[in-house]
């Protein structure tokens, strides 16, 4: 097979949507090398975007040429379609929610849209108007022009299927992975550089993100109140305005000096973060997946997350689940955690376990089932 990737996000964005864009190109080269792959984007690829690819010589790169240099969006919507069929693609893999407008057109190119969430209409408050009604066209024109959907998880499959009347069977769940760097052991003098590099406290709970409101940091800022005071709430995520809020809370209840951002964390720093953590907490409203747990899972740190979307499907029976609002009901399982070491070693190896469920190995073998089925359609 000759597969093509969607790559504007994998060249462009360096948290959700690109790093799934980078990992399924990266799992797919190194476990599947008997495919060709390429690589579609408006424009080349720079700094972080231009290593991955230096480390991935066998994705082709491909960019607009000619006129469409001028109208390069244009390009990804409509004119990248000519491109597939000229580059005997097989199989065309929009990675994040969307595929050229006029994809059907294309002939002998199947065509597969991951779709991660459906928050602009589950919480449409968190999005602009007119940012909510591109997202509907484009997301729901892609869903139903694909041959086929992958949805991330089965909640984002039941969201698909609801709000757009897809038909389930055209909707696959195959699970998001993290980087097999969060599986890598860490050394007590790498976590102690890292302590001292970000001047983490001694105790702290960890929530990992972009500090916005659907993530809800308020309910463990809350929950962090009833906890002892040598107890701080770490968060390590892009701040928006919504922080200003929790600044004001935690002013207001003396937890000023407890509350730390990280707001710049180099990548390979993040592993020893959640090391260092004796908690991962995410009270998140809405989520596609979740992969901070699973980051979490795969270091070892005891995970309480909100109930409400997917997040048991990625935390695993072993978590636990709350209300996103039960700031009281967090406090007490985060202070059970904290003072039993045999109740918090359990669930450690408990989500090591269960984290090997989304291997970069069985995650690529499910791509390549779903890739090979369509061929024979």
């Amino acid at each position: 097979m000759k597969i093509g990737f969607d790559a504007k996000r994998a060249f462009r964005n360096f948290t959700g949507l690109g790093n799934y864009s980078r990992f399924v190109m990266d799992i797919m080269t190194r476990f599947h090398p008997e495919n060709d792959y390429a690589a579609y984007s408006p424009s080349a690829p720079s700094g972080r975007a231009a290593a991955f690819m230096a480390a991935h010589p066998h994705i082709q790169d491909v960019y607009p040429e000619g006129l469409w240099k001028k109208f390069r969006s244009l390009w990804r919507t409509f004119g990248i379609t000519g491109r597939l069929e000229d580059d005997g693609i097989s199989i065309y893999h929009g990675l994040s929610n969307e595929l050229p407008l006029n994809i059907r057109k294309a002939r002998n190119v199947k065509s597969v849209v991951t779709m991660h969430d459906v928050i602009y209409l589950k919480l449409p408050e968190s999005y602009p108007f007119f940012d909510r009604i591109i997202f509907n066209y484009k997301y729901g024109r892609a869903c139903r022009n694909a041959d086929a959907i992958i949805a991330v998880s089965e909640c984002t499959k039941r969201d698909v299927v609801k709000h757009y009347n897809i038909p389930p069977e055209k909707v696959t769940v195959v699970y998001q992975g993290c980087d097999s760097i969060f599986r890598e052991a860490v050394s007590d003098e790498a976590k102690e550089s890292v302590r001292q590099r970000y001047n983490l406290p001694e105790k702290f709970i960890l929530s990992v993100g972009t500090i916005e409101q659907r993530k809800n940091a308020l309910t463990a800022l809350k929950a962090l109140k009833n906890l002892p005071q040598d107890v701080s709430l770490v968060l390590v995520g892009k701040r928006t305005k919504y922080a200003d809020c929790l600044d004001e809370y935690a002013s207001v209840n003396g937890l000023t000096g407890r509350l730390r951002y990280i707001h710049n964390a180099a990548f390979s720093d993040l592993p020893a973060i959640y090391h260092l953590a004796s908690v991962f907490v995410y009270p998140s409203r809405y989520e596609g997946f979740g992969i901070p747990i699973l980051e979490a899972l795969c270091c070892g740190i005891p995970v309480v997350a909100a109930t409400g979307s997917c997040l048991e499907e990625a935390g695993g029976p072993d978590s636990v689940y709350l209300n996103p609002d039960d700031a009281e009901g967090f406090a007490g399982r985060i202070s059970a955690i904290m003072s039993d070491p045999d109740y918090a070693g359990r669930m450690s190896d408990s989500g090591r376990h269960y984290s090997e469920n989304f291997t970069c190995e069985r995650l690529s073998a499910d791509l390549q089932k779903l890739y090979e089925s369509l061929l024979k359609k």
